[in-house]
């Protein structure tokens, strides 16, 4: 099997790195960032396609794989509905979709033409891989038959449990033990900047937690060079208490996420966010935006607490609840370990998934 990187294809990015980036970010808010891809994406696919035919035909693959419905998937369907459609000696290899957290709540309600190409990626693929069952019942919705092979499995190949874990030391540091006012706090962030995230709810809400706790630290991975977080932390007076940060690698995310005691995913659209079941195998208490996807990980005040992603209100009260809470803590911290462990550490999610692509090349 030889793996083709979608840049080669179709060079599309969320935003871009470096200095055209950091423009980008600074000035278009990411709600409209991703409006602008929604309408201008399709405008390339022609040109899209025609190379990807040519990779197919050369390489001649015995699977092809998209990892995600826009854009890769819908270029991925239109080149093998092409190919079906010209020379006798066209690839027949099988299609196999990712989907994630956004393709269809979000993606494939922001237009009719959206909707439609995601449906035609439904019909053509061969097979689909969801990273939660409520996306695998709206495939079917959308036309996904139920007769194809479908798997439900952790995107990102799992969590790689020898770079997250909790810390080392015996019982498990500081972290579970009970907290007063003074002593420091500290609440990771780690989603960036979406469409679908909720920093508003996120940043709003950081000064109802302050005023109970004032040596509280929030680190804001992917956020620096954010505009607008600059701006909500300039209107909100919360400069000392917020850690605006670039992109962080895997260790120093895990590194992070041991120095916190909780971690937040405040989202509107999500399958299962990667951050958030690293977070949870790092010992992280996890609040969540209270969306249907994540209650197949999270059940409220047992391993997690899940809130409205609009209320700051409702996000600070819980915040401050799992502080003053270490027993609740310390029990979601064993129980989301062992999740972690059975239904997403990275050696089993992988032997499934490879399980999986076998029964499709010999199909």
């Amino acid at each position: 099997m030889i793996p083709v990187a979608m840049s080669e294809i179709y060079p599309q990015s969320e935003g871009g790195s470096g200095a055209k980036g950091s423009l980008i970010r600074r000035f278009i808010p990411v709600s409209l960032r991703t409006q602008i891809r929604q309408l201008v994406a399709p405008l390339t696919f022609p040109r899209a396609v025609k190379t990807m035919q040519g990779v197919i035909e050369r390489i001649r693959p015995d699977l092809i794989h998209a990892m995600r419905i826009p854009f890769e998937g819908m270029i991925a369907a239109m080149s093998m509905r092409g190919s079906e459609k010209g020379r006798g000696n066209a690839v027949k290899a099988p299609l196999l979709v990712s989907v994630w957290g956004n393709d269809f709540t979000l993606h494939a309600k922001s237009s009719t033409r959206m909707a439609n190409y995601t449906r035609q990626v439904l019909n053509v693929c061969n097979a689909l891989h969801t990273d939660c069952v409520r996306d695998l019942n709206l495939a079917r919705k959308l036309g996904f038959a139920v007769m194809k092979p479908s798997m439900v499995l952790p995107g990102g190949g799992g969590v790689k449990l020898d770079i997250f874990h909790p810390p080392q030391d015996e019982f498990d540091d500081e972290r579970y033990l009970p907290i007063d006012e003074q002593q420091r706090v500290t609440i990771i962030n780690p989603r960036g900047f979406r469409a679908y995230v909720r920093n508003d709810t996120f940043f709003n809400a950081i000064p109802l937690v302050v005023y109970r706790h004032p040596l509280v630290r929030f680190l804001c991975p992917n956020m620096a060079g954010e505009a607008q977080a600059e701006r909500w932390i300039a209107k909100l007076g919360i400069g000392e208490h917020v850690e605006l940060l670039p992109p962080q690698s895997r260790q120093q995310m895990a590194d992070l996420f041991r120095q916190s005691q909780i971690s937040l995913s405040i989202t509107t659209h999500d399958g299962t966010p990667n951050t958030l079941l690293e977070a949870m195998a790092c010992g992280c208490f996890p609040i969540a935006g209270d969306i249907e996807s994540l209650h197949e990980w999270i059940t409220p005040e047992v391993n997690g607490l899940l809130v409205d992603p609009g209320d700051p209100k409702a996000l600070a009260e819980a915040m401050l609840s799992i502080i003053s809470r270490p027993d609740l803590r310390r029990q979601a911290r064993e129980r989301n370990i062992q999740l972690i462990e059975e239904r997403g550490e990275y050696g089993k999610t992988m032997r499934a998934a490879e399980n999986f692509y076998t029964s499709m090349v010999k199909a």
